[in-house]
């Protein structure tokens, strides 16, 4: 039973990997781009694995694409204490506000729905997504299903649902697959990874 499993995620995997729309990741890595080449900062905003892509990827972003970078979420005393004093709805904006967050800078989303606010799902995300359409700012993100808030207020790359029962682990997946691709984009890419520049003897 459990090679069968195995065989069909990955299966299913490689279905996912061949349906994912290359254009909209080419017209992320030219956002993404044009935020670098004003000088502005990227914020990468996620709850529960996308929050782990957030902070993993404002690391990369910043060692290996050379922009100045944040995770929303990363300083969990700050953000549990907006959460307990404001709201966890408007936890994300309020942090974005005391940084700064302007016009120059882009928001990056991973979520697997992408927020919905008729059904309030993801409110800090839709809230925040909001926020960055109101300040002018650029926003971007990986989801899956419809991509939701997101894929109506920014460049979205979505992840197609194969399968109901693996649309998260899918998704998120993904996501670290889509955004690690950005990382060696001609358009973004300033330096190599540690592991690319040794050569195999």
């Amino acid at each position: 039973m459990g090679s069968v499993y195995v065989t069909e995620f990955l299966e299913e995997a490689a279905s996912i990997a061949g349906r994912i729309d290359s254009e909209q990741i080419e017209a992320m890595a030219s956002e993404l781009a044009i935020v670098k080449e004003r000088g502005g900062r990227v914020f990468f905003a996620g709850s529960g694995g996308g929050a782990g892509h957030a902070s993993h990827a404002t690391c990369d972003f910043r060692k290996l694409l050379g922009i100045e970078s944040y995770s929303v979420s990363d300083n969990v005393t700050e953000l549990t204490a907006r959460i307990n004093d404001e709201s966890w709805e408007d936890s994300y904006t309020s942090w974005l506000k005391a940084s700064r967050f302007g016009p120059n800078d882009c928001l990056f989303v991973f979520s697997v729905g992408g927020g919905d606010a008729g059904r309030e799902v993801s409110m800090q995300l839709v809230r925040a997504i909001d926020f960055a359409r109101e300040v002018g700012a650029a926003v971007v993100g990986i989801a899956g299903r419809d991509g939701g808030h997101l894929a109506k207020n920014g460049v979205a790359v979505l992840i197609p649902s194969i399968h109901p029962g693996n649309v998260t682990a899918q998704t998120e997946g993904f996501q670290a697959v889509v955004w690690h691709l950005l990382l060696g984009h001609p358009s973004l890419m300033a330096a190599r990874p540690v592991w690319e520049s040794i050569e195999e003897r």
